[in-house]
């Protein structure tokens, strides 16, 4: 397999530098509709590449979308925008799908480790939205006190959040174990980084959450997410959640 045949997929599943891209598209759609569209279609362009070409990728791209993705999780401590934060997290997710392909020699593992992050990452772009549309924007720190102000809004984000890292029972958890276990023969330092890896989103993750709900609310009162949505939304998290006991033995 040539370098040249990689580049494509090394921008859909995005290795540094040709990450950047992404992330500056990203940083310039303000619509919460586009914002999901390229959410799920960029990544799936990339499997789809990379099955189009066939051939088992070389292991030192292993090392480079390892490396791709501690970058990202690192930058990711400093942002205090949920909608630019989820672009970095994206990105760092991203770049590990390349790690099946190298080890595992099967499309299954990465389009199911696509899916069990995909999912949260979507509906926390939608929250973000729904945070923008009363705020003016989703800041860390802006808003703050949510879980006094818009209770059930902040419930689904917290639930949301710990799924998008990797926390147990929820599939992420066991993505990221099966990913760990497939390392730990052929690449242990591989391994090593993909825990680190997993410490940066959860310590990410909390900052994020703590400028966001933790404080007093400021500002007017806002109309929390109507019963219906968020009913729809938690029975979704419920559903995904106990999937995670289903996935535990295909991804481990």
């Amino acid at each position: 397999m040539s370098s040249m045949s990689l580049l494509p997929v090394a921008l859909f599943l995005p290795l540094f530098p040709f990450s950047m891209l992404f992330n500056r598209l990203f940083a310039r759609v303000e619509n919460t509709g586009l914002r999901i569209g390229l959410m799920i279609g960029w990544p799936s362009i990339g499997l789809g590449l990379l099955a189009a070409l066939g051939e088992t990728p070389p292991e030192w791209i292993a090392y480079w979308s390892v490396a791709t993705a501690l970058l990202y999780a690192f930058r990711a401590l400093a942002l205090r925008d949920l909608a630019l934060w989820l672009g970095h997290l994206a990105t760092s997710v991203w770049a590990l799908l390349w790690l099946p392909a190298v080890f595992a020699d099967t499309g299954a593992v990465g389009v199911m480790t696509l899916a069990v992050f995909g999912l949260p990452l979507v509906l926390l772009l939608w929250l973000t939205g729904q945070l923008e549309r009363h705020f003016g924007a989703a800041y860390a720190g802006a808003p703050g006190g949510l879980a006094t102000s818009l209770p059930r809004l902040s419930a689904l984000l917290v639930l949301l959040m710990l799924a998008v890292i990797g926390t147990p029972l929820f599939p992420g958890f066991f993505a990221l174990l099966g990913i760990v276990n497939g390392l730990l023969p052929a690449m242990p330092v591989g391994a090593l980084g993909v825990l680190v890896l997993w410490m940066l989103w959860a310590w990410a993750g909390m900052r994020m959450l703590q400028g966001l709900i933790v404080g007093e609310p400021e500002g007017a009162t806002r109309a929390d997410l109507g019963l219906a949505h968020a009913g729809m939304i938690g029975a979704t998290v419920a559903l995904f959640a106990m999937s995670g006991f289903w996935l535990a033995g295909r991804l481990v």
